[in-house]
């Protein structure tokens, strides 16, 4: 294999620049490992499974968190069946996420490419998430590649699921190209259509430099590494650049290529996909989707799409152990600088003492960071239910933006909104009833319904985002036997009937255990956390009672019962009043206990009654 023309030198019309969708699972690392092996940036002694895949917890969980970018040197040979011109090409590909919680950083890489290889898995057709990016590059005017993955696998049907991804895209079976990413069966003939089928890079080289950021990542040697992809103009070394969108101005210490390791390079020129390092410490200070220009005869108008990305679920974050408060603030600043889109604030709970208020993009996103709080930094957590932000008027016309139930206003409420979800179902048609029930269920409304094939069919709900924080996700895929995907987009708010149910010991509400729901599951919720606390909570010397309610209406109760010590032991005969007055001595000492008694609540049934409260995050993969 020739090497790759040196960065910066390259004529734009031999670049290609191409990213891969997918589902989860579908095979999108493993191809990435093929076109590594290949166009040999990695030999077959440095090879490994997943080799973009950076992060401890991408490996063990088979998902990919990080956008990866790399460059590869690709000869088309003499008489190639696919018809491509003979010669060197290079190849920036992307490795983008294939989960819906991060489809604001696969929408900026889209932007950084001509062309998308949209990849299916030959034993399952595609995904709604699949899909949902597939729109987006068609949104962003990619040319798209259709693959089918995994035809070595006994259970692939490749002819039934090509016809669907062609009636999808709108192009001929015979265009589906397939491939064994794990075998390397097609992967040849694969990068010599995307040199065939991707347009060259299209830009001004005389023009003031602009340069798409669509990754940033945080080195501790090195401070912020930029990844971009170049439009116009040039960016070359020790040049003074600046963002677009935040005007900070800095210089860039180092500029090259990623392949699939750093090398160092004089400039970028038009087309090339590469990576800057200007020594900043702060990721927030290189946004994704922002453009990068020089600072003297800059470009005045920056490259369109940046949006910042919107916290959708929100949860508090509590350390079991007070003292370890200063470690997880250290531990989120430290986070927040290798993933921008995370948010948090101080905040107190009278129940479980100091932690964070932490916005995150969706439930995948809130368990991935989570996970690697208590893994990179050794930290014990505990996380309230997760919920959404509502919008409270009061009659008076104030109104209050509630990401927390203890935020919730008391007073006379005149309206509460609550935001919705465009959500997609892709299933068998086989469990439409039961879809249709799981969605009424959570007061979705049915949109809209398209068969994909005769055995496969979408649905389009409109549902409430608090309904799919919760457990939405887990019954689809306990009621479809796992074969339904979904994908998801906030649309709009919508006014709805919902209240707060508050828990009471003693008649003293604990704030962890508060929650916003609507008025029609508020007493099952109730009925339920009662039940499971008077499970957990020790029994104590007087008689505890467990209450839910809404406002000041006790909706259910529980009692956990006192522990009784018998006084009339050592009364083995004699007069029965000396066991009455023995009696009513105890009966006094209970009710003086029970107005000084105070109910302490174990940090086990904190985590037990939580993780009750929330779903069962691992099967949001």
């Amino acid at each position: 294999m020739s090497a790759a023309p040196a960065p910066g030198s390259t004529d734009p019309s031999i670049i290609r620049n191409f990213c891969i969708i997918a589902h989860i699972d579908h095979g999108k690392s493993t191809l990435a490992d093929r076109m590594l092996q290949l166009t040999g940036v990695v030999d077959e002694r440095a090879a490994r499974a997943q080799y973009l895949d950076r992060m401890d917890i991408e490996r063990e969980r088979g998902i990919t968190i990080k956008s990866q970018a790399v460059r590869m040197p690709w000869t088309v040979p003499d008489g190639n069946a696919e018809g491509a011109e003979p010669g060197q090409y290079v190849l920036n590909m992307i490795d983008t996420p294939g989960h819906v919680d991060f489809t604001y950083e696969v929408s900026r890489s889209l932007e950084a490419c001509e062309a998308a290889v949209l990849l299916v898995d030959a034993a399952q057709g595609i995904e709604a998430q699949t899909l949902a990016n597939l729109y987006l590059a068609l949104g962003a005017d990619l040319h798209v590649i259709p693959v089918l993955n995994k035809i070595d696998l006994p259970s692939a049907q490749p002819e039934k699921y090509a016809a669907e991804l062609a009636g999808i895209i709108g192009c001929d079976v015979d265009d589906v190209l397939q491939v064994s990413a794990k075998t390397g069966f097609g992967v040849e003939a694969l990068l010599n259509e995307i040199v065939t089928q991707t347009p060259a890079p299209v830009g001004d080289p005389d023009a003031p430099p602009r340069a798409l950021i669509f990754d940033s990542v945080y080195d501790i040697y090195r401070g912020v590494v930029t990844y971009v992809r170049v439009v116009d103009g040039k960016l070359s070394h020790r040049d003074r650049i600046q963002m677009m969108s935040t005007g900070a101005v800095h210089e860039m210490l180092e500029v090259g290529v990623i392949s699939p390791e750093p090398v160092k390079a004089d400039h970028l020129g038009v087309g090339e996909v590469g990576y800057l390092i200007t020594g900043v410490k702060d990721v927030r200070q290189s946004r994704v989707g922002d453009t990068v220009t020089s600072q003297h005869k800059g470009a005045t108008e920056a490259l369109g799409g940046y949006k910042h990305p919107v916290p959708m679920v929100f949860a508090g974050l509590f350390p079991i152990d007070g003292d370890d408060y200063p470690t997880l603030r250290d531990a989120l600043d430290k986070l927040q600088l290798n993933d921008a889109s995370l948010a948090y604030e101080p905040e107190t709970s009278g129940a479980l003492g100091f932690g964070f208020r932490c916005g995150f993009l969706g439930l995948l996103h809130m368990e991935i960071t989570r996970d690697r709080l208590e893994r990179e930094f050794g930290l014990e957590l505990i996380s309230t239910a997760p919920s959404v932000v509502y919008e409270v008027t009061m009659e008076d016309g104030t109104l209050h933006r509630v990401t927390n139930p203890s935020e919730y206003p008391t007073g006379k409420i005149a309206e509460v909104r609550e935001p919705v979800v465009k959500a997609t179902i892709l299933a068998p048609s086989d469990f439409i009833g039961v879809i249709m029930e799981l969605c009424q269920s959570k007061r979705g409304q049915l949109q809209g319904m398209d068969y994909l094939s005769e055995d496969r069919v979408e649905m389009r709900y409109v549902l409430p985002l608090a309904e799919i924080v919760f457990d939405f996700f887990d019954q689809l895929k306990s009621r479809t036997k796992g074969y339904a995907s979904l994908d998801y987009e906030p649309i709009d708010d919508q006014a709805a009937d919902l209240v707060k149910v508050d828990i009471l010991l003693q008649g003293e509400p604990v704030d962890a255990f508060s929650a916003i729901v609507h008025r029609d599951s508020a007493y099952s919720y109730g009925v339920m956390l009662a039940g499971k606390l008077r499970e957990l909570i020790p029994r104590q010397q007087f008689e505890v009672p467990i209450q839910a309610a809404i406002g000041a209406r006790v909706i259910a109760r529980e009692t956990i019962r006192a522990i009784r010590k018998d006084v009339l032991a050592k009364c083995y005969g004699g007069d029965i009043s000396r066991k009455r007055k023995l009696l009513e001595k105890q009966k006094e000492g209970k009710k003086r206990m029970k107005m000084v008694g105070r109910v302490e609540v174990p940090q086990e049934a904190f985590v037990a009654a939580l993780s009750t409260t929330q779903p069962a995050e691992k099967s949001k993969k």
